[in-house]
C-alpha cells in the first residue's frame, strides 16, 4: 500500500517493530532486507537509536536488540491507560473462571498486535508473548476486527495476497469473506489451528464510538476444545465485551488514542 508517512520516521518506527518481535535479535544486513533498504541509509538511523539507548548492539554478534529506552516508553504507555487496567481485570476474571489464555489485541495496520496477556495454569497452553504481531486475516483477534469491515477494505490491506502459516491457514479470498460474514452472524470470531498447530482461539471485537480497533480472545489447545468448552468462553467473552464497551462509553476511554 502507499504512504503517506515521513519515510526516515517510518523507518524508525519499523525497525522498533522488528527487533520488537524478533527475540534472537538482528544484524543490520537482516534489516538491510527486512526494510528491503540499502545498509548505508539505515545505518545512521541504528547510530542515533543505538546512542539513545532505544536499542543496542550485542558485540559477540553484531546483533542488534529493543532497549532500555524503549522498555520505559511502553512502560509509561501501559501505566497510565486506565482502559488497560480495566480490561485486565476482566481477563484475569476469564482465566481464573476457564483456566485457558486470554489475550488482548489492537489493529496494528494490517497486523493484531497483542499488548496483553493472561495465562492459564494449564501445563499446555498457548506460548505467545505482549508484542507479538499476527495477520489480521488469520487470527481470531483480528478476524473479530475485520468483520467489521467491507470485503474490499480487507483486500486492501493485502495487496499481496494471504499467507499460508499452518496447512489450515485460509488463503482464499472467497473462503475469508466467507468466514468473516459467519463471524458478523455469530457475533465472534474463530479460528482452528490456523497460526499455530493444535491451537484454536475464540475472539470478540471491541469497540467504541462504533469503531472496533481492539479484540479479546481465549485460546485453547485442540484436545480440550469442544462445544461446551465454546459456548463457555463465548458467553464470558460477551458479558467481558459488554462491560469493557461500557467503561469505554462512560469514561471516554480508549486504548489507541
Amino acid at each position: 500500500m502507499p504512504s503517506n508517512e515521513h519515510r526516515p520516521t517510518e523507518r524508525v518506527l519499523d525497525i522498533l517493530e522488528l527487533l520488537s518481535t524478533n527475540a534472537n535479535g538482528m544484524t543490520l544486513s537482516e534489516l538491510s532486507r527486512a526494510l528491503d533498504a540499502p545498509k548505508s541509509s539505515i545505518m545512521p538511523l541504528v547510530h542515533t537509536m543505538t546512542a539513545r539507548k532505544f536499542i543496542y548492539m550485542q558485540k559477540e554478534s553484531s546483533k542488534y536488540f529493543i532497549g532500555v529506552a524503549a522498555y520505559s516508553v511502553g512502560a509509561s504507555y501501559a501505566s497510565h491507560q486506565n482502559a488497560l487496567q480495566f480490561i485486565q481485570s476482566e481477563m484475569k476474571m476469564i482465566t481464573s473462571t476457564i483456566n485457558e489464555t486470554c489475550q488482548l489485541g489492537i489493529q496494528n495496520r494490517n497486523q493484531i498486535l497483542y499488548i496483553a496477556k493472561e495465562d492459564s495454569t494449564e501445563p499446555l497452553r498457548l506460548i505467545s508473548y505482549v508484542g507479538k504481531q499476527l495477520p489480521l486475516y488469520c487470527s481470531a483477534l483480528g478476524r473479530a476486527i475485520l468483520a467489521e469491515k467491507t470485503d474490499e477494505e480487507v483486500r486492501q490491506l493485502y495487496p499481496n495476497g494471504l499467507i499460508s502459516f499452518t496447512e489450515h491457514t485460509i488463503t482464499d479470498w472467497s473462503m475469508l469473506f466467507e468466514e468473516l460474514e459467519r463471524t458478523r452472524i455469530r457475533r465472534y470470531a474463530l479460528e482452528k489451528e490456523e497460526t499455530a498447530p493444535m491451537v484454536n482461539c475464540v475472539g470478540v471485537s471491541l469497540k467504541n464510538k462504533g469503531i472496533s480497533s481492539a479484540a479479546l480472545s481465549v485460546s485453547v489447545p485442540t484436545f480440550r476444545f469442544s462445544d461446551t468448552k465454546l459456548e463457555e468462553i463465548v458467553h464470558m467473552l460477551m458479558d467481558a465485551k459488554c462491560r469493557i464497551e461500557a467503561y469505554f462509553n462512560n469514561n471516554d476511554a480508549d486504548l489507541v488514542s
